[in-house]
């Protein structure tokens, strides 16, 4: 029984400790906030689940095997480098760290001790992303020509991180899990308009090797809410509501066809094809549930989780390219994804 320690009871950690001690093969052990209000809900919730205002006293617990950080961006090196060197198994809150080479360094850690480092994607383990993936991934869709994401809402407001370190995060995660090809380049404009406030709006644009482009539009100030990514591609084409509460994605049957005309290449002969749409079928599990059943599987049997310290690394890769390009008035900025590895 691999016990789980969980720092932060805040928007995200209740959610940690409901599935860690759910779970088979693992229990919470402790939970650690700086907040006592929120300990007394633990108490009141879980009375064997040991509390305290100091993660230092949970992280060098002996009955914790490992530990689950769900606090701010800035705390996640420090808390989790601490761990690491204590022989814990680490899980952290998207994104890994506040920056690739924090990231880096924890994952080196992670590989020279011989730790499950796991970074919670938590929609890549949903249901609708992994049949998107399978979508893609077996060509069903064929070659592909666009991936646009809208990710926008009304708040809130995060004090340490811009609107793309909090939203696109999950997007670019998304991204990464669904596709088999890693962009070359990023582009970025955004603006904030709360005074002494990160950007709240921001449009980010990723560019790969051949003429796929992906796009991403992140928002804090829209009056809806809206979680929708369209996938194109010659031969078939997704969209993927998030917001749908039964048909989250749907596959439409339309596309292009481009023949030579009779002058020759020059004069090409563009026809559309619209056939039916049909959505698939899918897992309905909570995909919390799915990811801390990975983290657990990893720790017991020495394997990867899906969403490891490689994916936590190629994603801060981009949100700090996409940063300095939005500080550069959308400037493009090259990446280099190819030696970070699986």
């Amino acid at each position: 029984m691999i016990g789980i320690g969980v720092i932060g009871y805040g928007y995200w950690g209740p959610n940690l400790v409901r599935n860690f001690s759910d779970a088979t093969g693992s229990r919470v052990v402790a939970v650690s906030d700086l907040a006592r209000e929120r300990l007394d809900r633990v108490s009141g919730r879980y009375p064997d689940v040991l509390t305290t205002t100091e993660a230092s006293d949970l992280i060098d617990n002996p009955a914790v095997d490992a530990v689950a950080i769900a606090t701010p961006v800035s705390t996640h090196f420090d808390l989790g480098m601490r761990a690491l060197e204590a022989g814990k198994h680490v899980w952290v809150e998207k994104p890994l760290a506040a920056t690739s080479d924090e990231a880096q360094r924890l994952r080196d850690e992670a590989a020279a001790r011989g730790l499950v480092l796991m970074v919670d994607h938590t929609f890549v383990y949903t249901g609708a992303v992994r049949k998107i993936a399978d979508l893609v991934q077996t060509g069903q869709l064929g070659a592909l020509y666009y991936y646009d994401s809208v990710r926008v809402n009304l708040g809130l407001f995060q004090y340490d991180v811009d609107v793309m370190w909090d939203l696109a995060v999950h997007d670019l995660s998304i991204m990464d899990y669904v596709l088999d090809a890693r962009p070359r380049a990023v582009s970025a404009i955004g603006s904030a308009h709360v005074p002494g406030r990160t950007a709240n709006l921001a449009y980010l644009t990723c560019l790969f090797d051949d003429s796929l482009i992906a796009h991403f539009h992140v928002n804090w100030l829209a009056p809806v809410k809206v979680r929708r990514t369209l996938i194109g591609g010659d031969r078939q084409m997704i969209v993927y509501d998030d917001l749908e509460p039964s048909e989250k994605v749907r596959v439409y049957d339309k596309g292009i066809t481009v023949d030579p005309g009779p002058e020759g290449r020059y004069e090409m002969l563009v026809s559309y094809r619209t056939g039916d749409m049909w959505a698939p079928q899918l897992e309905t599990t909570e995909a919390l549930t799915v990811a801390a059943r990975d983290f657990i599987g990893s720790i017991e049997t020495g394997g990867t989780p899906v969403t490891n310290s490689a994916v936590g690394l190629r994603v801060v890769r981009i949100l700090e390219a996409a940063t300095r390009s939005m500080n550069n008035r959308g400037e493009l900025v090259d990446l280099d994804l190819a030696k970070v590895g699986a």
